[in-house]
């Protein structure tokens, strides 16, 4: 693939009809072939409908700037920008002329600009976050100099009120900022919001006190649709949530949703004028198509196409975790979750040609919409042909989970009859 110039004499369409034919093909060959076997990861990757707006890349679409106000560069989508934050507002419970939000590039960004406002806000609090948080929180720890308190998890995932209760009456004469994780990045796990406000609270710390982000990149289009309603609103104390966009929606390039309380970016505008617009955001030029991807994407599904999608990933999570089981493999699941947990597979092979994504001796597939019985099936399938070359001679052992899963989860050669 290195780069080759052209030269004076070959004809432009026929350089541009070689490069497609072949090199293009061949990737988008392999990109088929990768899509086919991808479990271990939150993307969606059911695009196809996004097809229908190829004709849009023709242009370059810069969405500079605040989206709430336009710039003087004329290609841009902030109209359908504010009609995506509209829509998300509506859902996390935010009145229209309360909030203020933007299209990001990612999850990491969205949670870089609630940590910054939680910051700004309060300038010498204390930054409490579970062990099991999304690396990005500690990267932002250390982009803005946050002190970072690093709590631990129960079994499931979930932050420890115990362990954050006694790191909070600690450092009691300073302020808190919370990152919340709606959906934890290995195990799904979702802190519970209720039990941190009670916690803050119980330790003396008023709402003006405390500034807390909920980290939804997983589950904000999860949790809206769980028969036990959301796990998280802004009719609660948040001050904001970020959601990636490319995960249980889908879309062919990275992006997300940062929403925050309106009354909290009073110091956030400068106005720039060469651009013509106030900078609001940390990234300068933003992407002007992904707004479009989203807007679409909500359009054709609605509320009621994500909840029939929430509802196939929770019963294909259901059906992964019983095949391992009746397989005799280590597997977790926590309730309402689309993402099992289990024994890590010996060959970094079979890991790489599945894509999990894996952490000390455990893996775990993410139930995605792109994920269907048939890949499960082959998957399940291909594990147990493999388990059978790992450990057939008996030399090997499958690992213990229960200090990572629990021992009613772990199928080890201690806890299996438990």
């Amino acid at each position: 693939l290195a780069l080759v110039e052209p030269h004076d004499e070959e004809c432009v369409a026929e350089r541009q009809r070689c490069m497609v034919t072949n090199i293009m093909f061949e990737f988008q060959e392999y990109l088929n072939e990768r899509s086919n076997h991808l479990l271990g990861y939150p993307t969606n990757l059911n695009c196809n409908h996004l097809m229908d707006l190829s004709p849009l890349l023709c242009f370059l679409m810069n969405n500079v700037g605040d989206p709430f106000k336009e710039s003087n560069f004329g290609l841009h989508s902030k109209k359908f920008e504010v009609a995506v934050l509209d829509w998300f507002a509506q859902l996390w419970e935010i009145e229209k002329g309360e909030y203020w939000g933007y299209v990001t590039n990612g999850g990491t960004e969205g949670n870089l600009h609630g940590m910054l406002i939680g910051r700004n806000l309060l300038p010498d609090g204390i930054l409490y976050t579970s062990k099991e948080s999304h690396y990005s929180i500690f990267k932002g720890s250390r982009i803005y100099r946050i002190e970072c308190q690093i709590i631990g998890t129960l079994i499931t995932g979930e932050i420890d009120c115990t362990d954050l209760k006694e790191k909070l009456f600690f450092n009691k004469d300073k302020p808190a900022i919370i990152n919340l994780n709606i959906g934890t990045t290995f195990k799904g796990g979702v802190d519970n919001l209720d039990h941190v406000i009670k916690t803050l609270e119980e330790c003396g710390f008023s709402h003006d006190r405390f500034y807390i982000h909920c980290d939804a990149a997983s589950y904000g289009l999860v949790s809206p649709f769980l028969e036990n309603g959301p796990l998280f609103s802004f009719k609660k104390p948040i001050g904001s949530v970020s959601v990636s966009a490319h995960k249980l929606l889908g879309s062919s390039m990275p992006c997300g949703i940062l929403i925050s309380r309106k009354m909290h970016m009073t110091d956030f505008s400068t106005n720039i004028e060469y651009i013509a617009t106030l900078d609001t955001t940390i990234s300068g030029s933003r992407n002007g198509h992904t707004p479009i991807f989203i807007w679409y994407g909500l359009n054709l599904k609605g509320r009621i196409g994500l909840q029939k999608e929430v509802n196939n990933c929770l019963t294909n999570a259901k059906y992964l975790r019983d095949g391992l089981n009746k397989a005799g493999i280590s597997a977790m699941l926590n309730e309402s979750s689309i993402v099992v947990v289990f024994e890590r597979p010996l060959d970094r092979e079979f890991i790489d040609y599945w894509q999990l994504s894996f952490l000390g001796k455990m893996a775990h597939v993410v139930l995605m919409p792109h994920v269907t019985m048939k890949m499960l099936d082959d998957f399940l399938s291909d594990l147990v042909r493999k388990r059978e070359i790992w450990y057939g001679s008996g030399e090997v052992r499958p690992v213990c989970l229960a200090e990572e899963i629990g021992a009613s989860n772990c199928a080890c050669s201690i806890h299996r009859n438990h």
